[in-house]
């Protein structure tokens, strides 16, 4: 049997495409922990910097799906150029008022018009995916690529921003993700012969992808395994901190993300008999599960091992949500419904900063891995009681492999 990997990539100018998003999202995976690592240099607190690290994430969440529903209207290229723009210069007001001492409202005014301006070239490719590939066997396995390449993204971005940040000046991380987001997303704006037609002018003025209830419940998804992630990047530098060895920190986030990939490839070549949201509840009780651990490892060595685990079962329950929620609503609302999954995760991983960097100042790096406990736990009990709520409509099921 081919590989469903390579037959994707096949698909015409695709690997343009897939090249250029990738070198867009890895700002992504660098700038909120980027931000962090600034501001704790500067001030010496973590929850400082969570807090500023949250802020640009809400700034994100707030104004993912207005971008999602303009992508969907308009033309990407246009969209995304804008945006950038914004991003770039916002960014650069960010690390000036940092470094310089600027008074703080202008830090976390700055932090939030990055963060509501950063590119959203993950969502955007996975439209372009869903554009060229709807209907057929091998949409599936594109997300469950994106997915394994946001991963990827989550295992280079954290170890270079790391390194940068702590080897050599401290805005050398951020600058360097600032850059890639520009290269990328130009680069990106320039597939014109996979950009999606913006939707007809009857669609334009139809109903937000929210009114769809399943899609509700893939956004608490979304937010708990965006509060995980957000919880993981903030307790892992606590903990390698606490233990004399920060430069280490981009290696235990890079060994999450290591798990969550090597998961999300198998998942992805896997023909599934199981319905999309009976799959999505088994993984997240597996990640709760798997979180537990990371309570009471004390040593930094045993602990990479346990993070590579933890991450199996992120990837997977990404690879769901996206996949159930290409599914679950109408063709013209598919960019603003993988947006609200963004948003979601974005949101998730403002809360999880905040809430994990304070309880990292009240009572160190293991209490804080708690969070991201509740967040998994909460996540499987939403989806266990919404299991209604995610059946796939008839006339939106495009093969028996995600029927249900």
């Amino acid at each position: 049997m081919p590989n469903p990997y390579l037959h994707v990539l096949r698909t015409p100018h695709a690997l343009p495409m897939v090249s250029a998003a990738f070198i867009g999202r890895l700002p992504l995976s660098m700038v909120g922990l980027g931000s962090v690592l600034l501001v704790q240099s500067e001030t010496g607190s973590y929850g400082l910097g969570g807090a500023v690290a949250a802020v640009g994430a809400i700034a994100t969440a707030v104004s993912g799906p207005v971008i999602g529903r303009l992508a969907d209207h308009h033309a990407q290229c246009r969209v995304l150029l804008g945006v950038l723009a914004v991003f770039v210069a916002s960014g650069v007001a960010f690390l000036w008022s940092v470094r310089a001492g600027w008074p703080l409202w202008t830090v976390f005014l700055a932090a939030g018009a990055a963060g509501a301006s950063i590119p959203p070239v993950a969502s955007m490719i996975r439209v372009r995916w869903t554009h060229l590939l709807r209907g057929t066997p091998s949409l599936p396995a594109a997300l469950a690529m994106e997915s394994v390449v946001d991963e990827f993204v989550f295992i280079v971005g954290p170890v270079l921003v790391t390194f940068l940040s702590t080897t050599g000046h401290t805005t050398s991380g951020l600058v360097t993700a600032f850059t890639l987001a520009a290269v990328g997303s130009l680069l990106f704006a320039a597939q014109r012969r996979t950009e999606p037609p913006p939707a007809e002018r009857e669609h334009r003025r139809s109903h937000s992808a929210m009114r769809v209830r399943g899609l509700r419940v893939l956004f608490v998804v979304g937010a708990a395994v965006g509060a995980i992630l957000g919880t993981l990047e903030i307790a892992l530098v606590a903990f390698a901190d606490e233990r004399a060895a920060r430069s280490l920190s981009g290696l235990l986030i890079a060994g999450l993300a290591a798990g969550s990939m090597a998961a999300g490839i198998g998942w992805g070549t896997v023909h599934w008999r199981m319905a999309l949201r009976r799959r999505l509840l088994g993984v997240l009780v597996v990640l709760t599960l798997l979180s537990v651990p990371l309570l009471l490892v004390r040593n930094i060595w045993v602990m990479l091992p346990f993070v590579v685990l933890a991450g199996v079962a992120v990837s997977p329950s990404l690879i769901s949500c996206f996949t159930l929620a290409e599914v679950l609503v109408p063709r013209a609302a598919v960019t603003e419904a993988f947006t609200w999954i963004g948003t979601s995760l974005a949101l998730g991983v403002a809360v999880g900063a905040s809430v994990a960097g304070k309880v990292v100042d009240a009572a160190g790096a293991n209490v804080s891995f708690l969070v991201a406990t509740v967040a998994a736990g909460l996540a499987a009990v939403t989806v266990a009681l919404g299991q209604r709520l995610l059946v796939v409509p008839a006339e939106h099921v495009p093969s028996p492999a995600l029927a249900r």
